[in-house]
């Protein structure tokens, strides 16, 4: 056994950390909110950053606010990456992206306490505005690093909240970064990551091996009526705005059954104007969320929502309009290091599981520019983006493990 493969990493100062870190933006009996780019993830952020920093890593900041600190390796060569995001929803866990940024601070510090190095450096991220709930699209800070999204269009950015720009909240905080936020040099990233899900705890197995992620389309669709008395107005003469948004609703969810599989929809947010009991609608926004891992079947759910939108609007006597938020393509991961991650699962004695990710990562971006993997770890009850998000202890020990075998077997390449 050499002198990497028998190392492991401290489960006690990996908690602590994940417990130091959920101090800022505490929610009142547990969870934390921690939008992006809020003044409680500026304190997230200063805080990472003195981790990384107290760990002798070199750290730095792009354009987007992307933050990579790197161990420097003993002979050079692209390094490998891990990390993941710090940023959570309004009601979010201690756990969501948390976890993969500091079992990366955990795997520097394992070696750091061994006094070794690895041949290649390894570096450890996390992303700005993974979560896209302040900012959209999600997974901004790592798409705009691959190139999939223009510097200057995800400056101006609008937040949700108070419409502030993304780069003016960047500059706020301190983190409008000197370094060009350009496609970066990296051999390879593997993303530690709770499953969010409740499959591995049902199947009762300790390690998620995942094959890749789902495509996902936003969009945002707008149909604008008429208001009118709720009691005078007939059914057949009103331009209901309200009664559009609810059909497409219902629609949305009748074609994931009828597609089956993996098909996905959701109508997570709906606005309505006036917004009276007593008042029809005038206006109506809603939110559609569309996820598949067959591409042709996404695009071709969502050509039929659009149509069906279209049509509703049009029987109502109501104006229709749409935007799209998001639309990320299903996305493949590496065969070698999946087959990696379920090597050195197995050699510790972990039961491991081949599946997909139903959540958007930026392990999905990164995988436009080298050879990425995911590992997932059970969620309790399959709860995430919720204050009572939780893994136990031993599982999360546990995935930081792989990780650090993974990324060990990686960065000792010549």
């Amino acid at each position: 056994m050499s002198e990497f493969s028998a190392l492991r990493i401290d489960g006690t100062r990996l908690l602590q950390r994940l417990k130091d870190l959920s101090q800022f933006g505490a929610l009142e009996g547990g969870g934390t909110n921690r939008l992006a780019l809020s003044d409680a993830d500026r304190a997230g952020r200063d805080w990472t950053v003195g981790q990384m920093q107290a760990l002798g890593m070199s750290v730095q900041v792009d354009a987007i606010g992307n933050v990579v600190a790197t161990y420097a390796g003993t002979q050079g060569g692209l390094p490998v990456m891990t990390g993941s995001h710090i940023d959570t929803v309004r009601t979010g866990g201690l756990y969501d992206g948390n976890y993969g940024v500091m079992a990366g601070l955990e795997v520097v510090a394992t070696l750091r306490d061994a006094g070794l190095r690895t041949r290649r450096p390894i570096q450890v991220a996390f992303f700005t505005n993974e979560e896209g709930a302040r900012f959209q699209p999600d997974m901004l800070g790592s798409l705009v690093m691959v190139g999939g999204m223009s510097l200057a269009q995800a400056l101006a950015v609008q937040a949700v909240d108070n419409g502030a720009t993304l780069g003016d909240e960047l500059a706020r905080i301190g983190y409008a970064g000197e370094m060009a936020a350009d496609t970066p040099q990296v051999d390879s990233f593997v993303e530690l990551h709770i499953e969010q899900g409740p499959v591995l705890e049902q199947q009762g197995v300790t390690i998620g091996v995942v094959e890749g992620v789902q495509g996902i389309c936003w969009m945002e669709f707008r149909f604008d009526g008429s208001s009118n008395h709720a009691g005078t107005t007939p059914m057949a003469l009103r331009h209901d705005a309200g009664i559009c948004a609810m059909r497409v609703a219902v629609f949305i969810a009748e074609l994931a059954q009828r597609y089956g599989g993996r098909q996905l929809g959701t109508v997570g947010a709906v606005q309505l104007k006036p917004n009276l009991i007593n008042v029809i609608a005038a206006q109506a926004v809603m939110s559609v969320d569309l996820r598949n891992t067959d591409g042709d079947k996404l695009q071709q759910a969502q050509a039929e929502v659009l149509a069906f939108a279209r049509k509703v609007a049009a029987e109502n006597g109501v104006n229709f309009s749409h935007r799209q938020l998001a639309d990320f393509a299903p996305v493949a991961f590496d065969a070698a290091l999946l087959s990696s991650v379920e090597k050195h699962a197995k050699a510790q004695g972990l039961s491991t599981l081949r599946m997909p990710s139903g959540a958007g990562h930026d392990a999905q971006m990164l995988a436009r520019i080298c050879p990425t993997a995911m590992v997932f770890v059970p969620s309790a009850g399959g709860l995430s983006h919720n204050v009572r998000e939780h893994t136990d202890a031993l599982q999360l020990e546990q995935g930081a493990n792989v990780l650090l075998q993974v990324l060990l077997e990686r960065a000792q390449r010549a």
